[in-house]
């Protein structure tokens, strides 16, 4: 009874052991505790591997967000949320790890700090450390800045949701988060409350110090789920410094994206979609764009005022010292101050016309460029479905071919098998049947004469017959009326006799 106890309790211990495991085994479906983090509780179809794991973020004792991550990118696929609203970009950031990513075995049910992680086996094997991103350009971002804490000043985030960031990325990318959810996300789907968050990484070519993959881009899918008055958006930002925030459809972004999965399931209800909360949502997004791109204006121009004080001071004329200077040379200094200021004005417009001109030049250049790829690339499918298509039209004609020689070598042995058995069966016959067969003719010329002859023969019989017959009753007629008339001739004379 005891050892049964002692059993009992194992199998309690173990199947907590498995609640509380973070990242899902190969044959757990889902996400677990986390898939309610998900539209109608179903992770996206068709971005996870074999070579993925899936994350259910915890932090003291509860769920905060899921997580595919990469360990051959070591960063994250996709995180999604649950109405969250971004930290402030103000507070500091402590990076935490994910111990069972790198150590299976381990019993550490929750992200720790990179310093506590001293019993974990193999660390960084398999996910970015804090050291990776030394002396490089580039620093730790979040792919969604959610907090794990509720610290203000020192932010926990989970390193399993961040990608290599430059600074001026980074701040971009969480000012353009903060932006849409206050001032669009969140106002129009009930105060977030509905509201499904997905956001994730497209790996490029490029690693730091060849461990950490820089995403070629970011994405951000919302999905409100308010019935009748939902929607859906999606939005990407390129790495480079000088693209702004861009606006898609989820339909879009699902096609820019790996393996081109389905991030909500029935796209989140798109028959029920609001279109005029929509409306509103790009709108602001178009406010944000347009934020964004007076804050480069700025940052471009900034460089350009500091080089024009330095050329100010080197053109303008030497300040003559107090006190100092003789009339002539006040005279020429009031008369050529002028000019210079001309010319210092000159100069500025005309490098401000060439600036935007090349400017305008790249820019119609980079339309240019894109308009040939595309058209490039359209026409290099075309050809290739055309050749496509010759090859499986030319690929089939063999295939064809045999199944009509098949049909002709079934035909011949169908007639084949057909000539065989009549001759089979022509040489079961027994010989004397073949003979009466062959003398069948000559039996049968033969008796036509005697055949006639004896039709001849009762036909001139049945004649006889019929005059026998006939003379026979004309006699036998005659005989009766001769006795009649005879009997009364008799008695006629009978009875005269017996008058006298």
């Amino acid at each position: 009874m005891g050892c049964a106890r002692w059993l009992a309790l194992g199998g309690l211990l173990a199947l907590l052991g498995l609640l509380q495991a973070r990242l899902l085994l190969p044959q757990q479906a889902g996400f677990g505790e986390c898939d309610r983090f998900f539209y109608a509780g179903t992770p996206p179809a068709g971005l996870a591997t074999e070579a993925h794991v899936r994350i259910c973020q915890r932090f003291a004792g509860s769920e905060r967000f899921a997580t595919l991550y990469s360990p051959g990118h070591r960063i994250p696929v996709f995180s999604a949320f649950r109405a969250a609203r971004p930290a402030s970009r103000s507070a500091e950031q402590r990076g935490l790890l994910e111990p069972q990513i790198d150590d299976p075995d381990s019993n550490l049910e929750e992200v720790i700090d990179e310093a506590d992680a001293v019993s974990v086996n193999n660390l960084g094997s398999k996910q970015a450390l804090s050291a990776d991103y030394l002396d490089s350009d580039y620093e730790i971002g979040q792919l969604y800045p959610f907090p794990l804490n509720s610290d203000l000043q020192m932010s926990a985030f989970p390193l399993t949701n961040s990608v290599p960031m430059t600074r001026s990325f980074r701040e971009r990318w969480h000012m353009n988060l903060n932006s849409l959810m206050d001032r669009a996300l969140i106002p129009q789907c009930s105060d977030g409350k509905d509201l499904y968050l997905l956001t994730g990484a497209v790996p490029s070519d490029h690693k730091v110090k060849g461990k950490v993959t820089v995403p070629e881009f970011v994405w951000l899918a919302a999905c409100c789920a308010v019935p009748g008055g939902g929607w859906a958006m999606g939005f990407i930002k390129h790495t480079q410094d000088s693209d702004v925030i861009e606006d898609v459809m989820v339909r879009d972004l699902e096609k820019l994206l790996l393996h081109k999965p389905q991030l909500f399931q029935d796209n989140c209800g798109e028959t029920e979609q609001d279109t005029e909360k929509m409306k509103k949502i790009l709108e602001v997004v178009n406010q944000v764009q347009d934020e964004e791109r007076s804050l480069q204006s700025q940052e471009n121009m900034s460089p350009l005022a500091s080089t024009r004080s330095q050329r100010s001071a080197l053109l303008s004329p030497e300040a003559p010292p107090e006190g100092g200077g003789s009339f002539l040379g006040k005279v020429l200094g009031f008369l050529t101050t002028p000019f210079i200021k001309l010319f210092q004005l000159i100069y500025y417009l005309i490098t401000a016309v060439l600036r935007n001109v090349v400017h305008l030049l790249w820019f119609v250049a980079k339309q240019v460029i894109n308009g040939v790829a595309s058209s490039l690339y359209g026409l290099g499918e075309a050809v290739v479905s055309y050749l496509v298509a010759i090859g499986q039209e030319l690929v089939s004609i063999p295939w064809k071919v045999l199944k009509v020689v098949a049909k002709v070598i079934r035909a011949f042995l169908r007639i084949l098998c057909c000539v065989l058995k009549a001759v089979c069966r022509a040489l079961s016959i027994p010989l004397r049947v073949l003979v009466d067969v062959a003398t069948f003719p000559v039996y049968t010329m033969g008796a036509i004469p005697i055949v006639c002859k004896d039709i001849a023969v009762g036909l001139g019989g049945t004649l006889s017959l019929l005059f026998d017959t006939a003379f026979g009753t004309m006699g036998g007629l005659f005989q009766i009326v001769f006795s009649v008339f005879k009997r009364i001739g008799c008695r006629v004379t009978l009875d005269s006799s017996g008058e006298l």
